[in-house]
C-alpha cells in the first residue's frame, strides 16, 4: 500500500527526495514532522467549521494551514529520510 501511494504522490515526493548531498537525520524530526502535520490540519479544520458561512476570506488559511498539514503528513509518513532532512534543513 505504501509502495502505491509513494507512486501516486511521486511528482511532490520527488521535489524533496531528490539530490545527492550528504545529510543529517534524526529519527526524532521525522517524529516532531508527523506532530506539525497533524496541528496544522487540525487547525484548517477548526478554522473551516468555525468561520463557515461568514466573509469567504477564512478559506485563505484553511488552504494554507491545511497544504502545509498535508505536506507535513506526506513527507512524514511517505517520505524517505532525505526528503525529512530536507524540510528540516539539515545539510
Amino acid at each position: 500500500m505504501k509502495q502505491k501511494l509513494r507512486k501516486l504522490f511521486s511528482p511532490i515526493l520527488n521535489i524533496f527526495e531528490s539530490g545527492t548531498d550528504p545529510f543529517i537525520y534524526k529519527p526524532s524530526h521525522r517524529t516532531i514532522l508527523v506532530i506539525m502535520g497533524f496541528l496544522f490540519s487540525g487547525l484548517a479544520v477548526l478554522v473551516f467549521f468555525l468561520a463557515q458561512g461568514k466573509d469567504p476570506g477564512y478559506l485563505f488559511p484553511v488552504v494554507i494551514f491545511g497544504g502545509a498539514g498535508f505536506l507535513s503528513l506526506l513527507i512524514g509518513f511517505l517520505g524517505t529520510d532525505r526528503a525529512v532532512s530536507k524540510i528540516w534543513g539539515s545539510r
